[in-house]
């Protein structure tokens, strides 16, 4: 192919020009219009060629079609190459490097949604259950994906979580605290492999914290209903009533004053029948640390009836006999449904009623009961100097919650604990 005349090109030539070969516009421009023959037609480009400052060689660079790239722009853009020359670079090494990087940077985005699968996946050790992390995943898929979802990570700021939280904010406000601490998670993730930088835009200590209403003023605070401790012997009665295994098993919760999924997952295992302790491992507890709880005489009697009959590796199966599994969360509250005068209590608030039973009339220390209770000290001055479980304390708690629960004329007494001797 031959080179015509370096003359100005018009418009007019740059639509009609069928002459194969490279076509100039004017002298000094480095700017060409190629013609390429393609079977019946010809294609029409620009050329924008120089000589590489760096290797001073000959170059050429692809400016686009002719038909998108109209005759002003390429002159525009051949001006800004020719400066380029000017000033030392290789404008095709250069466009070598920004596409590059280019590329580079498209393999290290990651949207949400795909953040939010890897962030799962390397944090499904840490779930206590499958239903938690069931529920950690569908919490975000309901509420941050539609708008997160295919939104770029390192695009994701202050307003658009704030989008995400507002609509439920105040009239969700647990199941919005739940979703800002989750997408908070997946975005430090995202930061700690380099996908996106600077402050967590979910952060409440933040900018977010200053667009939200602070979650603890507007947070109804719902309380499990507990029996009144008063009641419980009348409770216990019309509970030995019920037939099956799963007024054993809401006894025996009542009787530890463990919590729901505790019991119902506990296995034989897990009990100490020569010491009369059953240890509950941390990854079924809610603060995430191994729970003993001394067994009364109860407790104990019921474990052996349940002994009588094991199915499987549970104290407590499920209904299918083939699979090895335990009884459901839910079955315990069916029971107290069932129980008429009872049935608007819940399984959870019997830890209350425990509680209440033992502030009101026992000397035990509240350190104590709070262990009793396995929960979480907020003092972190005070959870340091907490050593010990006070395990045979807490067997003398127990035995007495027993005593009370089993004798109606206990249940209008205050019982004072003045000892501290072994039993």
């Amino acid at each position: 192919m031959g080179r015509t005349a370096a003359k100005t090109l018009s418009a007019r030539q740059v639509e009609t020009e069928v002459r194969p070969g490279y076509h100039a516009d004017g002298p000094h421009t480095g700017l060409y219009l190629q013609v390429t023959p393609v079977q019946d037609r010809v294609t029409r480009s620009w050329v924008f060629r120089y000589t590489s400052p760096t290797t001073r060689k000959r170059r050429e660079l692809g400016l686009g079609s002719a038909r998108i790239r109209k005759l002003t722009d390429a002159r525009a853009l051949s001006g800004e190459l020719r400066l380029q020359v000017l000033n030392g670079f290789d404008p095709k090494d250069e466009r070598d490097k920004t596409k590059a990087k280019a590329i580079a940077t498209r393999a290290h985005q990651i949207t949400f949604d795909e953040a939010l699968i890897q962030c799962m996946s390397a944090k499904a050790v840490e779930w206590k259950s499958i239903k938690h992390g069931q529920q950690w995943q569908n919490s975000l898929t309901t509420y941050a994906s539609p708008l997160l979802g295919r939104t770029s990570v390192d695009l994701i700021n202050t307003e658009l979580v704030h989008k995400v939280l507002q609509p439920i904010w105040q009239t969700k406000t647990e199941t919005a605290t739940r979703v800002r601490q989750r997408i908070e998670t997946v975005l430090d993730w995202c930061k700690a492999r380099g996908y996106c930088k600077g402050d967590n835009p979910a952060r409440l200590k933040g900018a977010l914290g200053e667009l939200l209403p602070k979650s603890q003023k507007i947070k109804k605070v719902e309380h499990h209903a507990a029996i009144p401790y008063r009641q419980i012997n009348d409770f216990i009665k019309a509970l030995r009533k019920e037939g099956g295994n799963a007024p054993l098993a809401l006894e025996f919760m009542l009787l530890t004053a463990a919590r729901t999924g505790e019991v119902v997952a506990a296995k034989w295992s897990e009990v100490n029948f020569d010491g009369q302790v059953w240890t509950v491992p941390a990854s079924r507890m809610k603060a995430g640390k191994e729970h003993r709880i001394p067994l009364s005489t109860r407790a104990m009697a019921i474990l052996q009836t349940m002994k009588a009959a094991t199915q499987n590796e549970y104290i407590f199966p499920g209904h299918s006999v083939q699979k090895n599994s335990h009884m459901s969360t839910g079955t315990c509250r069916i029971v107290m449904k069932r129980m008429a005068i009872f049935s608007d209590y819940t399984p959870h608030g019997l830890r209350s009623t425990f509680r209440d039973w033992a502030a009101e009339t026992t000397s035990f220390a509240n350190e104590t009961l709070e262990l009793a209770l396995a929960h979480t000290i907020a003092n972190k001055a005070e959870a340091a100097y907490r050593r010990q479980d006070q395990l045979e304390k807490r067997a003398k708690l127990m035995q007495l919650w027993q005593t009370f629960i089993d004798t109606p004329k206990l249940n209008d007494v205050v019982v004072t604990i003045t000892t501290r001797s072994k039993a």
